[in-house]
């Protein structure tokens, strides 16, 4: 069974930059996109960033200007680079795969904590 791997995450200062990467451990064919989301404590889990296998991008307008998805859907990685990284953007980051008709699967999570 295909699992994502993620990695990345850590503490950073208000300002810094971290950068996330997933990796599929096995080869994900008629990938449709993939991308990620994230969970704050108490909070709902938000989309943050998708990437379709035609290489187009959505962000959350809380995250517009600072962070950049790229992807390969060859290569089955997404990466998610994370620039003036804000206090609020703290949170549990998955990555996710959509592949075939109606397939997901979800990496195991890396916390992002951003603080001073």
């Amino acid at each position: 069974q295909v699992q994502l791997v993620e990695s990345g995450g850590g503490l950073v200062q208000p300002g810094g930059s971290l950068t996330l990467s997933c990796a599929a451990s096995l080869s994900i064919f008629s990938i449709t996109n993939m991308g990620w989301y994230r969970q704050a404590p108490g909070k709902e889990r938000e989309s943050v960033a998708t990437i379709t296998n035609g290489g187009s991008t959505n962000y959350a307008d809380s995250v517009k200007g600072r962070f950049t998805i790229s992807g390969d859907t060859a290569q089955n990685t997404v990466y998610l680079q994370m620039n003036s990284l804000k206090p609020e953007d703290t949170a549990v980051y998955y990555c996710y795969v959509r592949f075939g008709l109606r397939n997901i699967v979800w990496g195991q999570g890396t916390q992002v904590t951003v603080s001073s």
